[in-house]
């Protein structure tokens, strides 16, 4: 083979060589900017996802705390309003214990024990009243048609008087402690005090 032609081969083999070599640089090139981007992608779609689930997260701890404190906050009110209920119901009956000492009272506590003998007709029955009240027990029995025993109750704080029958199975509350309690309910409901 002549020197010109096998030059010239050879030239044609590196040419096509260098050809290659330029068009696998290129494919890697473009493989290259292909994973990069798909590379880019994925962690794009994934920094999201990790994203969002950072903010459920946070979401979900910060709608915990709130619902811890706004507990914690009911708890102190209603604390607070059953301290002030207390205190109120308190007074109430400091002013009740001042009215036990007038005329008022006595008048009340026979109106009472009328109305348990009433109640009780001719039956049996255990008329109690306050510590205080029982130098008032002779006048109290003479309302009564039936065999009354007027006794001292350490649950009557304030006054009043409570009869029980057992022959009736009953039980008349006409105390001031009982009175006053009931109106707790009353007050709670209408002091506008209410926990939300």
């Amino acid at each position: 083979m002549p020197k010109d032609k096998t030059d010239n081969f050879l030239k044609a083999i590196k040419r096509y060589a260098k050809e290659q070599k330029s068009a696998m640089h290129g494919e890697v090139k473009l493989l290259k900017t292909e994973r990069l981007k798909e590379a880019e992608e994925t962690a794009k779609r994934e920094s999201q996802l990790l994203i969002k689930e950072k903010q459920r997260e946070a979401r979900s701890r910060r709608t915990a705390e709130l619902a811890s404190k706004t507990q914690e906050g009911r708890r102190r009110l209603f604390i607070a309003r059953s301290e002030m209920v207390d205190e109120v119901f308190a007074l109430a009956a400091d002013r009740l214990i001042e009215y036990v000492k007038t005329d008022a009272y006595a008048a009340m506590l026979r109106e009472g024990a009328k109305a348990v003998a009433e109640l009780f007709g001719n039956d049996s029955c255990v008329l109690y009243v306050c510590e205080r009240d029982l130098g008032a027990a002779e006048e109290l029995k003479s309302f009564f048609s039936g065999s009354v025993e007027v006794k001292a109750d350490q649950a009557i704080r304030i006054g009043g008087v409570k009869g029980f029958c057992e022959s009736r199975g009953m039980i008349a509350d006409e105390t001031l402690d009982s009175r006053l309690e009931a109106q707790r309910e009353w007050f709670i409901e209408h002091a506008a005090l209410s926990v939300q």
